[in-house]
């Protein structure tokens, strides 16, 4: 049970009599809407309130169920109307019939009549509390702050906005209220903050501004026809302040309920980063004796990369970069000079292992043009951006697609993708990642992404699943640039990669794949 569910079921309680027991010397409601209605005659009577033309009153019949009776209609049952049982003590009502209402006024800047005075809007008011910092003014004529002016113990309620939110106005001090608002004054003394816990319900269950048996909207005559229980005053206090000894204890619970929901909601994500982690630091699979080292698997793939320079395919790196392990050490060799790398590796590696810069592993690393914008079209290949990237994972993410229709020789055409490319965010929130699939339609980048194309060698998921761990993004948080976040390509190539054994590579993705299908399941 979430904290809002606990909080919706002790109010459900409260509001159906079931919080507190029934005390047979307490007042019955009825006596209680009799003296309500007796004060509205008076109040009539003295020209402070109109005669209404069609009041309410409810009842219950010879069968027990409710009957209202409203004007000089015959009695209607309500039964399925009314949403819950309640005590014999207790009675239904309109909410109209025992609460005074009246909305504010609307803004008008050209209306300069009146007093300045500062109001209330739904931005104000929040559950049980309200946010006074940056009020509004307008002009309030006297006849308007009559209307429009709230009065200690006043419940608001909002018309607008978040419909139904509501807070007592505990001030000693008056204000007035924007015509967003309902100003709800009771005839006679009533626990407010009962109602207040009864529209709190009604919000959360759906009965305003919801579906099912609820109201849409909250205008007068919607806030007017509410139909409410009505307890005893004794027993209405008895409630509230039961409700209020519990309050604190739902709110710790609520509290921690969403805690433990946040930890749920992570724990996936965690775990997978714990995996991969393990995995690119040779913990994931035993090592296998009878595996080729990595250094016959990183030879292989300096070899191929050779081939392709001398064929014209791909550039040379202007600083290649070899990694060695001698004397227990690891050293780099870029232009011919040596230097130890021991302090840069960011985790220990098996013996069988080696390090290697991302570069060496790819025969371009590239980003895409700017100007893209003139060849959108509705149909064409498909134009990738950052939209299309994904945060913890390198699936792309399709629901919505940008299509371009080129001339051939556009120069954003060298970024034509192919599959097994790895999309790369540059900006802004830097690492998204995206692995272009077998089959894929002719697509294209934009330049706020990056496109990784390795070598056939290593053109796998495991350089991927690598760019998803914490080492990759402490990475690239230690390599961004500027106020909006910005990433080099140049960057990227130097990223520090953990290599395996070719053939504990694949038991390393084996098993990776097995692992995340559980958690999935989980």
């Amino acid at each position: 049970m979430t904290g809002q569910q606990l909080k919706n079921s002790i109010l459900q309680m409260a509001v159906q009599g079931k919080l507190v027991p029934q005390d047979p010397n307490d007042e019955p409601a009825s006596v209680l809407l009799e003296r309500i209605r007796a004060e509205k005659e008076q109040l009539i009577k003295e020209g402070k309130i109109k005669k209404e033309k069609n009041p309410s009153v409810i009842f219950r019949g010879a069968d027990n169920l409710p009957y209202e009776k409203v004007g000089k209609n015959e009695p209607v049952c309500i039964a399925d109307e009314v949403p819950f049982d309640i005590p014999e003590s207790w009675e239904w009502v309109r909410l109209g019939e025992i609460f005074q209402h009246n909305t504010g006024k609307a803004l008008n800047s050209s209306n300069k009549s009146g007093v300045l005075l500062e109001y209330i809007t739904t931005s104000n008011l929040y559950w049980d509390r309200f946010e006074l910092e940056n009020l509004r003014s307008m002009y309030f004529t006297e006849n308007e702050i009559e209307k429009c002016q709230v009065s200690k113990g006043d419940l608001l309620v909002c018309e607008g906005g978040d419909i139904g939110r509501a807070a007592i106005w505990l001030k000693d001090y008056k204000i007035c209220i924007q015509n967003h608002i309902h100003r709800l004054r009771s005839y006679v003394p009533l626990c407010t903050r009962f109602y207040y816990y009864v529209f709190f319900l009604y919000k959360y269950a759906g009965w305003i501004g919801g579906k099912g048996i609820g109201i849409q909207g909250l205008s007068s005559n919607a806030l007017h026809s509410l139909l409410v229980p009505v307890p005893p005053i004794a027993e209405q206090e008895r409630i509230v302040k039961r409700l209020e000894i519990i309050k604190p204890l739902s709110d710790k619970y609520s509290e921690a309920s969403e805690q433990i929901q946040e930890l749920n909601n992570l724990f996936p994500e965690h775990l997978k980063k714990s995996i991969l982690q393990y995995a690119v630091q040779g913990k994931l699979v035993p090592q296998d004796p009878a595996d080729e080292p990595a250094s016959v698997l990183l030879e292989r793939i300096r070899t191929e990369k050779e081939k392709l320079i001398k064929a014209g395919k791909i550039k040379r790196d202007k600083h290649e970069s070899v990694i060695f392990r001698r004397d227990n050490s690891y050293y780099e060799k870029v232009d011919g000079i040596e230097r130890c790398i021991d302090d840069e590796l960011p985790f220990e590696i098996p013996e069988s292992w080696g390090w290697c810069r991302l570069k060496s592993l790819t025969e371009n690393i590239t980003s895409g043009s700017r100007d893209w914008a003139k060849y959108y079209s509705t149909t064409g290949a498909a134009f990738l951006r950052m939209g299309n990237l994904s945060k913890n994972s390198f699936d792309l993410r399709l629901e919505h697609i940008q299509r371009v229709s080129i001339p051939s020789k556009a120069e954003g055409t060298r970024t034509s993708l192919q599959s097994g490319d790895l999309l790369f965010s540059i900006t802004g929130d830097v690492g998204m990642l995206g692995l272009i699939p077998d089959g894929f339609e002719e697509a294209y980048i934009n330049q706020h992404t990056a496109m990784i194309r390795f070598l056939p060698e290593i053109r796998n998921k495991y350089i991927p699943y690598l760019l998803l761990t914490d080492y990759a993004q402490k990475f690239y948080n230690a390599n961004q640039h500027g106020i909006k976040n910005s990433f080099r390509l140049d960057s990227i190539g130097e990223l520090l990669v953990s290599i395996p054994p070719e053939k504990e590579l694949f038991r390393i993705l084996q098993r990776i794949s097995l692992v995340l299908s559980k958690i999935v399941v989980l």
